[in-house]
């Protein structure tokens, strides 16, 4: 599918009743190590502990030479989530049962296809046994990034690649390993001089849901809050980590707002409640920090902001999305129709 270039070109209706998301509930997960390599366990995940506001300013662009960058082209499909799912059943006995199969990265591409008028995407879904499995088209993302990369930047603006790096920096810096108590402050100071890897990752899997439909999707965390609870079915509290340019201006506090978008969506789709944002300045300086509230971004882009986006009208463009990808010939309350510009 391709984003279509005018909203107006995206028609919706819902019929029946009122639609609502779950609330996402992790039900397994995995980890990568610093190699990329796959392990079933929770090695990789990381605990929240910012940069103190002596550190800060804090240059972002340090070790940019020495990063160890994952190499994101070669297409990995569903072959984790799937090793996990697997991994569940065996262990519950049980069907892990679920309308629709994806990572949270599809789906946020969906959940924001109403407002997004920049980025297009294709998938490609195979249905078994009951259940979509959805992915999305690795040669298109690819040639797309590829546009992307070589796009021309102004005069005196760093490159896509560097702007890439401040944001995985900010999360080396504002992550320890193990809880506070079992870190030594050696670790915990010593963080700004460590070699950036994000090879290594944590990855939750939730399930949720958009009005019928019952999905699974499973997406990088970049950090717990405190620690998970003793019962599972309790909330986790996760933090989303991000960057963004200082809001010196009002075209960067449109580009802000429309970030917000897809903050949001990233993070509601896997339950993860706190959101950090780092401010910067155009060299990478990070000057300043903010939390967020994940479930009240679309609030304050209604109350404080222009309006770029509307929460409510992405979770019910979604839910007819997918119920008439489920279902598309005996739909009861959705049609969906896509229009090229």
């Amino acid at each position: 599918m391709q984003q279509s270039d005018d909203l107006g070109h995206v028609h919706f209706c819902l019929f029946a009743r009122k639609i609502s998301n779950r609330r996402s509930q992790e039900i397994a997960y995995f980890s990568y190590d610093d190699e990329h390599n796959f392990r079933l366990d929770d090695s990789s995940m990381q605990y929240y502990y910012p940069p103190q506001p002596s550190q800060l300013p804090l240059d972002l662009s340090a070790g940019f030479e020495t990063f160890e960058k994952l190499n994101d082209a070669p297409d990995e499909h569903l072959d984790a989530l799937l090793d996990t799912i697997v991994a569940l059943e065996q262990n519950t006995q049980k069907k892990c049962e679920a309308d629709i199969v994806t990572w949270r990265g599809m789906m946020t591409k969906i959940v924001t296809a109403p407002f997004d008028m920049l980025n297009g995407f294709e998938m490609n879904a195979t249905y078994f046994q009951g259940t979509i499995f959805i992915e999305e088209n690795n040669s298109y993302k690819n040639a797309q990034k590829e546009i992307q990369k070589n796009q021309r930047m102004p005069p005196g603006m760093p490159s896509q690649d560097m702007m890439a790096y401040w944001g995985y920096k900010f999360e080396a810096v504002s992550v320890i390993p193990n809880a506070w108590g079992e870190t030594s402050r050696e670790k915990i100071e010593g963080r700004i001089h460590e070699v950036v890897n994000n090879k290594a990752q944590y990855c939750s899997v939730v399930r949720t849901g958009f009005g019928r439909v019952k999905l699974v999707l499973g997406g990088e965390v970049d950090a717990i809050w405190d620690s998970k609870p003793v019962r599972k079915e309790d909330p986790i509290n996760w933090v989303e980590l991000k960057t963004t340019a200082e809001l010196v201006n009002d075209k960067e506090k449109l580009k802000y707002e429309r970030k917000l978008l897809k903050f949001w969506a990233q993070s509601f789709l896997l339950g993860v409640p706190k959101i950090v944002v780092g401010f910067r300045d155009r060299d990478g300086m990070l000057l300043r920090l903010e939390e967020l509230e994940t479930h009240g971004l679309p609030g304050k882009v209604k109350r404080e902001g222009r309006g770029s986006w509307d929460g409510n009208i992405c979770i019910n463009f979604t839910a007819a999305f997918l119920e008439c990808k489920i279902n598309p010939f005996n739909s009861l309350y959705c049609c969906v129709n896509f229009y090229q510009g």
